[in-house]
Formats: structure tokens, C-alpha cells, sequence
């Protein structure tokens, strides 16, 4: 009795081991199914390189001071003047600027231009709009600007008849790009002026010649008859006595 209790003992524990090598076997089996290993790292290599993107800096203004001068009355016929215009790196801050000529009539501003030396090519063009005068040069004046100088612009006008006159100082920038000679214009100022030509007597040149010449010749013959009321009088006095 005593034999097969211990036999059915030593059965039960045996299928026990028996059952644990089995459920070992049938992991390590699924292990090497599957490779045997977990999922690997991915590599930095195998990742695309995401370019590296910079941006793009507009270019710094440049802070400059346009001042426009010109003469507010001349004379017509008679005289000529000089406008001026200037465009100056803006040292002064708001400066209120002064005339050069004495009576002139100064407007000054501050502009920002884009700061394109390094690549461009930079011309400012300055044109004087006034009808009614001759103005010297007439057409479209250009010069090269470079960072941290200045431009002046001269006008000489005349005018022909009195009158006021209205007219327009326009600056433009133009830009050339030295690799692809690309070309562009922009619009900076366009600045109104307004000059008074007067004469004489508030006359037209014309009248004004014309009148200085009749006025002289009736001068010279109310002169000529007061001459010869003189004489006859000096004569009837020596008669007389």
C-alpha cells in the first residue's frame, strides 16, 4: 500500500518536470521564431537629412535726409536762380535744415533707402517738373550713389512771364543687380514747389519794356517843351529890357 502511494508520487512529479521542460522548450522555440530579438534600433543613418534652411535677412534701411531748396519770388525776365536738391546720410537727426541763400525756402525729410551696395548697383535720378520756366538741365539728371555719401542736384530757372508757378522735384532710385543685370526703379520723393515771378509794378515783362520805353519818350518831350518855354522866356526878358 505504502509502494504505490509513493509510486503515484513520484509519477505526479515527474509529469510536472516533464510539463515545465515542455512550456520552456515551446518558448524558447517561439523566441528563435521571432529571431530571438526585440525590435531593432533605427539607425541615424537611414533618416533623410532635412536641409538646413536659412533665412533670409532683408537688407537694413538706410536712414537719409532729402532737403529740397528754392526761391519762393524772383524776378521774371531779369534774374535766374538755382534749386537744390540733396540727399545726405541723415547725421542730423530732425534737424530743421538751413537755407543756403538767404530768402529761400528750405523742406527737408527723412527717408529710409535699402541698403544694396554689396550687390546692386545704385543710381539716384532727380527730374524738376515746372511749366512756365526755363530750366536748366531739362531733362532727367543721374548720379551713383554709394553707402555713406551724398548727391546734389542744381537746377537753374528763368522765368518767362509773371505769374505763380507750380511744380514737382521727383527723386527716383534705381537698382542693377551685378550678377543677373536686373533692373528696377522705385519712387522715393515727389515734392511740390510753388514760385512767385513778379516785375515791376506787378507788369508783365513785356508791358514793363514797353512802358519804359514810352515812359522815355514822353519824358523826353515834356523835357524838350519845358526847355523851350525856358528859352523863350529868357529872350522876351532881354527884349524888355
Amino acid at each position: 500500500m505504502n509502494l504505490s502511494i509513493f509510486s503515484l508520487r513520484k509519477l505526479f512529479v515527474i509529469s510536472v518536470l516533464i510539463f515545465v521542460i515542455t512550456g520552456c522548450a515551446s518558448t524558447e522555440n517561439g523566441l528563435q521564431g521571432a529571431g530571438g530579438k526585440g525590435p531593432e534600433p533605427t539607425s541615424a543613418a537611414s533618416i533623410p537629412a532635412q536641409p538646413t534652411q536659412i533665412p533670409v535677412q532683408p537688407a537694413i534701411p538706410e536712414s537719409r535726409r532729402l532737403t529740397l531748396e528754392f526761391p519762393p519770388r524772383m524776378r521774371a525776365g531779369v534774374e535766374g536762380d538755382i534749386i537744390r536738391l540733396t540727399l545726405e546720410v541723415d547725421d542730423l537727426g530732425n534737424i530743421t535744415p538751413t537755407a543756403k541763400v538767404e530768402g529761400n525756402v528750405v523742406v527737408g525729410e527723412t527717408i529710409q533707402t535699402p541698403d544694396l551696395y554689396e550687390t546692386h548697383n545704385v543710381t539716384a535720378e532727380a527730374k524738376l517738373d515746372l511749366a512756365g520756366f526755363t530750366v536748366q538741365p531739362p531733362g532727367a539728371i543721374y548720379e551713383p550713389l554709394k553707402r555713406g555719401q551724398s548727391v546734389t542736384f542744381y537746377w537753374s530757372i528763368n522765368p518767362h512771364e509773371t505769374g505763380k508757378y507750380r511744380g514737382t522735384v521727383w527723386l527716383h532710385l534705381n537698382f542693377e543687380n551685378r550678377l543677373t543685370e536686373e533692373k528696377d526703379r522705385v519712387a522715393i520723393s515727389a515734392q511740390m514747389i510753388e514760385i512767385e515771378a513778379v516785375d515791376f509794378f506787378g507788369m508783365s515783362v513785356n508791358v514793363a519794356r514797353t512802358s519804359g520805353v514810352v515812359g522815355s519818350f514822353i519824358g523826353g518831350i515834356i523835357g524838350f517843351s519845358f526847355l523851350e518855354d525856358i528859352v523863350k522866356c529868357i529872350f522876351i526878358t532881354s527884349d524888355v529890357k
